[in-house]
């Protein structure tokens, strides 16, 4: 029996100006959060792991709080590296923030499911990393979830290679650390990312790894086309079900 389903985005890039102002982002971004809105029937949540915009300007984070403000179910996000952390906090957040030298973590406890949103952002670089503060924050949280639901990790950028050279560079770092706090609770039964603009999956830690597609555009493989990104092909979504033995199974749909 299905216990927790997650709708699963990432990468929205609102602001990214394609000679049209940022209309193509936000067209695409409100193509999704549409079917997403036109279920029949309900999701737990859905989870934005990162790059809400492209520039990290306070106005972009005002419409991207707009757009997703519109979703019927509840929003669970966490920073990507295009997102300023100062903003992101201040504007979308809605929140007392800083100077952005602290990382944004955020922990929901969901109806089933404990859900962990960390900040794997380093401020001024593409690439990323779970800091200290991150990983001693996230231990605790793990902790202190309920011992008889699942968990789920999330972040931005992914901790293993795709064999993606585009990807694979600005991938997250140091995740042995990361890697050592996961073996240490049993409840965690996934990770869940964004950061590739591609769906794939692999494993970490001894668990299911999954990459949310992208929102605004597609990584290609290296073997697909000379080409980089792809910006014709159509958004899309993960579905993440946890059934009664807390086994991740997940649905990708294209829109």
């Amino acid at each position: 029996m299905t216990r927790v389903i997650l709708a699963h985005i990432s990468d929205l890039h609102i602001g990214q100006d394609h000679g049209d102002g940022g209309a193509r982002a936000q067209r695409r971004t409100e193509r999704v959060l549409g079917f997403l809105n036109g279920l029949a029937g309900d999701v737990d949540a859905i989870l934005v792991t990162g790059d809400l915009t492209e520039h990290g300007r306070p106005e972009e984070y005002r419409a991207a709080a707009e757009l997703l403000a519109g979703s019927r179910f509840p929003v669970l996000t966490c920073p990507g590296n295009h997102d300023n952390r100062a903003a992101y906090q201040q504007e979308f957040l809605e929140e007392e923030s800083g100077d952005g030298t602290q990382p944004v973590n955020r922990c929901h406890q969901l109806p089933g499911a404990t859900v962990a949103m960390c900040d794997s952002t380093i401020p001024g670089r593409d690439d990323g990393l779970l800091d200290d503060t991150t990983l001693v924050w996230l231990d605790k949280i793990l902790s202190d979830a309920p011992r008889d639901e699942p968990a789920l990790v999330c972040f931005h950028h992914p901790p293993v290679e795709l064999h993606i050279p585009f990807v694979d560079g600005i991938r997250q770092r140091g995740e042995e650390r990361l890697a050592e706090v996961l073996r240490g609770h049993e409840n965690v039964v996934a990770v869940l990312c964004g950061h590739a603009h591609t769906a794939a999956t692999s494993t970490f830690a001894g668990r299911p790894l999954v990459v949310a597609p992208g929102v605004v555009s597609t990584v290609v493989l290296p073997f697909e086309s000379s080409t980089t990104i792809d910006y014709q092909l159509r958004p899309a979504v993960a579905f993440h079900l946890l059934d009664d033995d807390r086994r991740l199974i997940t649905h990708f749909r294209s829109l």
